[in-house]
């Protein structure tokens, strides 16, 4: 596969960073390794998304220091898969990986993710054996989404699959071409529908600071996955809708059963009625927000607003010059002519 890349980058790899000052020094050093042992010009995007400690010193120092670093800089906390969007969005390389910082992804994985993609797939994720450090609970709530993804889902999403993943160029390209703003990232990649492939791994416990998925971003990026990727929701609506629709009716028919057969058993009174009512609004009113959870994502689509806004670019700038470079010493020697 030889590079077609305008800048001849072989391999980009992307990096999403939010407040990681605690692992920086142990994950650039392991980034370098990698780099080194890669069989091609290598590049390496790390995206700081709207970091408040000192993260983005590191990595904006990091870029200006090596020419094979890149820094993107978004001007706040957009969210992790906007972030590795962005990045995605800025990687030069005909095969992109995607990891993120704490480590949990070994770098070292990514060799083998390379060594899939010769074999001609298209998208290599990294698919979990084992994840070490990880509460039950954790582990327990991510197996019963995946379950519940596959089963509703109109697409084959690979179980303990996450983000960790290598992507050829034409696979990317399509991705780009999804703007969607409520994002599920793995979900996008199995609806593209190319030769997928995968490479286990047993995932180690976070290398240092704490974890910036805690359960409000896990049942957010879930709802994402499961509406982004399903009208289950909605036919739920619809048959919950009708289930008690037809008890109520059937409880009507009972109550003038009782009525017309001047039986006592027959409850004069508001009680019955209040709870009824209660009941039918509870059942309303969830109907109605899930499908406000669907308008309010198209609400979000036609505004049109921009993914991501990017507030600092270092180390791109030399890219550009490396392509730039040839075409402008042409032009002067025509002008010399």
């Amino acid at each position: 596969m030889a590079s077609h890349s305008p800048a001849g980058v072989r391999y980009s790899i992307v990096i999403p960073i939010f407040n990681e000052e605690a692992v920086l020094p142990i994950l650039l050093r392991r980034v370098d390794a990698l780099m080194n042992a890669l069989d091609g010009p290598a590049e390496t995007i790390f995206v700081d998304d709207g970091s408040t400690d000192c993260s983005s010193i590191v990595l904006e120092a990091k870029a200006r220091d090596d020419h094979r670093c890149r820094y993107l800089g978004l001007t706040r906390n957009f969210g992790h898969q906007i972030a590795i969007t962005a990045g995605m969005d800025a990687a030069k390389g005909d095969a992109v990986v995607v990891m993120d910082a704490d480590l949990q992804d070994p770098p070292e994985v990514v060799l083998d993710m390379i060594a899939k993609w010769k074999e001609g797939y298209h998208i290599v994720s990294g698919r979990r054996l084992a994840r070490d450090g990880e509460s039950a609970f954790k582990r327990w709530t991510a197996d019963l989404f995946y379950r519940l993804l596959g089963r509703v889902s109109a697409i084959e999403i690979p179980s303990d699959v996450g983000d960790f993943r290598l992507i050829d160029r034409q696979a990317l390209d399509a991705f780009r071409a999804m703007p969607e703003h409520d994002r599920f990232v793995r979900g996008m990649f199995a609806w593209l529908g190319f030769r997928a492939g995968e490479v286990a791994f047993r995932r180690p416990p976070r290398a240092a600071g704490e974890t910036k998925y805690p359960l409000r971003k896990m049942l957010r990026l879930a709802v994402n996955g499961v509406i982004g990727f399903s009208d289950a929701p909605l036919r739920l609506a619809i048959w919950a809708g009708m289930s008690v629709s037809g008890l109520a009716l059937l409880y009507g028919l009972y109550v003038i059963g009782l009525s017309l057969s001047g039986s006592s058993n027959l409850v004069t009174g508001w009680s019955s009625t209040i709870v009824i009512v209660s009941f039918l609004c509870g059942i309303n009113m969830l109907m109605t927000g899930i499908v406000g959870l669907y308008v309010g994502r198209i609400h979000a689509e036609v505004k049109g607003r921009p993914l991501y806004v990017v507030g600092r670019r270092i180390g791109f700038e030399r890219e550009r010059a490396a392509v730039d470079g040839p075409s402008e010493q042409i032009a002067a020697v025509a002008r010399l002519r």
